[in-house]
């Protein structure tokens, strides 16, 4: 007994040696029973998470074994070999790590050989003959699939995701990031993935992401060659290299977007110039640094195939407007917008370059050098200009609006905002000297527009013009329109929204003089219009009527809705709202018998109740859309078993 106390644990415990000729024998964890005079008390199992070996003098407790020990090195080489589809895509599942490795692997890298492939069901029953030494198929990586992140699920994670499931499904053809995880967001890491695990791609759009880099953007130039279409926004932390390694190794891009990138310079729309011979779309917005030499560049390089040209915000000048005018052959969309430092010569060069002679549409917004001579001259220089769009040009007059209608003869859409030196005679001028093959005319926000008693005008009516827009032009009235109505016999949509100085007196010989049947009217905030307008609307074009707007006519009640029903067989969008209806005049519309309407809004007729609920269900038949909203005599409940029973309608509320 004294012995027993006197161990150290040094030596062996008997003198004969191990009790046990194998230590790794389980007994060894049960009670050693009559061998040795110990007293040892009952107590609670041990709990062991590990098995134990008896090694020499101690007892050692064994590792698990874990595949989580080998080094990236060997996890890839195991990765690698993995047949593509299910089983690649159920590894990626297991962790981030086995995620990110398997998103970095490319496809020239992956080992596809009859040994990796997945066993068919014939091999495992031994009936399939031997299998030929012939390659298997490849997987065909067309780039079928689109993909969208926004917000927080923009995340590496995420791209990497992305780019391992897509890659045995057809491929990615389109991936879209819309903002950034604050915490997580897409970096360079992200676009590595998708570079090497989507060689498809053809579209990538970066919007608002500023973590993505120069290094991302390169992975993309060298694993995605087939990139056609690529849009960066917001993305201050690309600069030129990135440009200039996606010129060179994509030679496919047809259509470049850059905005708001403050670190873009010359250098970069040098290299797309020269390296991008299938450039047709090219938009460059806001980016400080761009200026006449990178513009310039780009544009005498590319001018065989470019189609599209946009230039807005930028700091260039005259020389910029003057490349475009000479090296702009194949151009035949044009928008020029924000250009201050770009004067009168500018545009008037342009013109007289006589190398836009494809341009059908010409857009310019905000450009102080867009002067009456400038716009002549364009008149002249581009022979087959189809659209015209000015906007915020406070220098351009009815003497160069007359110009330009007397050269461009080709004109089929005309549309000015906030070009406040137009007048009514600016207006006639065009009608009169387009009358040929203009098609749509626009005017909004002209405060030039104003009521003059011209007498009547020998003019020859426009009988091309389909689409009269005027909106919001508060000098123009009745005179105006009633001269105009008689230079217009053959209009199908006219819009009028927001001119409250037209009147029923005004607005009735309009009607009578469109023969072919008008199909879109809107004259919404036409304060002053009543039911007499709008129920000669229903009589006289009745027929051909599709779409009516009259929301904030508050003189307009259950007279019009009346007629609509009984007279309007085709119509199907009906917007009355803030208009002075009842109950009486929806019940109207639910009991008309050829009516098909499928968009209905009443929002704000305060007017409206409960009682109009069986005729809304009986509408909702038809209808696909219907807004009840500030209808303050409808309550919520009521709203709710509405959405409950028209379930196939979509009901704002």
């Amino acid at each position: 007994m004294s012995r027993l106390f006197e161990f150290t644990g040094d030596g062996d415990f008997c003198p004969g040696g191990s009790l046990y000729p194998n230590p790794k024998e389980t007994s060894v964890f049960l009670s050693l029973g009559r061998h040795v005079d110990v007293y040892f008390p009952t107590r609670k199992r041990s709990r062991v998470s590990a098995p134990f070996v008896f090694s020499g003098d101690q007892l050692k407790q064994k590792k698990q074994a874990s595949i989580d020990v080998l080094p990236d090195e060997c996890l890839f080489e195991i990765f690698r070999r993995l047949p593509a589809g299910q089983e690649r895509s159920a590894c990626a599942c297991v962790s981030k790590r086995w995620l990110l490795l398997m998103s970095n692997i490319r496809g020239d890298e992956l080992c596809c050989n009859k040994a990796t492939l997945p066993l068919k069901l014939e091999d495992l029953s031994g009936q399939n003959e031997e299998v030929s030494g012939a390659e298997p198929a490849a997987i065909k990586d067309d780039g079928y699939l689109s993909r969208v992140l926004e917000g927080k699920k923009a995340t590496d994670v995420r791209l990497a995701a992305i780019a391992v499931g897509t890659s045995s499904h057809g491929g990615l053809g389109k991936l879209l990031i819309r903002g950034n995880n604050s915490i997580r967001g897409v970096t360079d890491l992200g676009l590595r993935a998708v570079a090497r695990g989507c060689p498809s791609l053809k579209v990538l759009s970066i919007w608002n992401v500023s973590s993505v880099g120069d290094e991302g953007l390169i992975e993309i130039a060298n694993g995605c060659r087939q990139l056609e279409k690529l849009e960066l926004r917001h993305c201050n932390a690309v600069s030129d290299k990135a440009l200039i390694f996606l010129a060179k190794s994509c030679p496919n891009l047809t259509d470049i977007s850059i905005d708001s990138c403050s670190t873009i310079q010359n250098e970069g729309l040098k290299a797309i110039g020269h390296s991008c011979r299938n450039l047709k779309s090219i938009s460059i917005n806001n980016c400080p640094h761009v200026g006449d030499q990178g513009i310039a560049s780009l544009l005498s390089n590319a001018s065989c195939v470019l189609t599209k040209v946009k230039l807005q915000t930028l700091h260039v000048t005259d020389l910029s407007l003057a490349v475009i005018g000479h090296y702009g052959k194949a151009v035949t969309d044009l928008i020029l917008a924000n250009l201050q430092n770009v004067s009168e010569r500018g545009f008037w060069v342009m013109g007289k370059g006589h190398g836009l002679q494809k341009l059908r549409s010409f857009a310019v917004t905000s450009c102080q050098g867009m002067t009456d001579l400038g716009l002549e001259a364009l008149g002249k220089g581009c022979p087959n200009l189809k659209q015209l769009r000015v906007h915020k040009c406070a220098f351009l007059s009815d003497s160069g609006l007359d110009s330009f209608a007397k050269t461009a003869l080709s004109l089929e859409r005309l549309q000015l905002e906030e070009c406040h030196q137009i007048t009514q005679y600016g207006l006639f001028t065009v009608l009169a000297n387009c009358a040929v093959k203009l098609k749509s005319l626009t005017l909004v926000h002209c405060l030039g527009m104003k009521d003059l008693n011209m007498g009547s005008p020998m003019l020859s009516p426009c009988k091309s013009l389909r689409s009269l827009s005027i909106r919001h032009c508060p000098g123009f009235g009745d005179v105006s329109l009633v001269m105009l109505a008689k230079l217009c016999p053959n209009l199908q949509h006219v819009d009028l929204s927001g001119l409250q100085r037209v009147t029923d007196a005004g607005f009735m010989p309009l009607l009578e003089n469109c023969d072919g049947g008008l199909v879109k009217i809107n004259i919404s905030g036409c304060t002053n219009l009543t039911d007499k307008a709008v129920s000669a609307i229903a009589e006289m074009h009745g027929w051909t009527l599709e779409v009516l707007n009259l929301e904030g006519c508050l003189k307009v009640g259950n007279t019009s809705l009346v007629a609509i029903a009984e007279n309007c067989p085709l119509l199907n969008d009906l917007d009355v709202s803030l208009c002075a209806v009842t109950d009486f005049g929806i019940a109207a519309l639910a009991h008309a018998d050829q009516l098909n309407l499928q968009i209905l809004s009443i929002s704000g007729c305060t007017q409206i109740s409960e009682k109009c609920l069986p005729a809304l269900r009986k509408l909702g038949q038809s209808l696909v859309g219907l807004n009840l909203q500030h209808c303050s005599g409808i309550s919520k409940k009521s709203v709710d078993l509405l959405v409950e029973h028209l379930w196939r309608c979509d009901i704002l509320h």
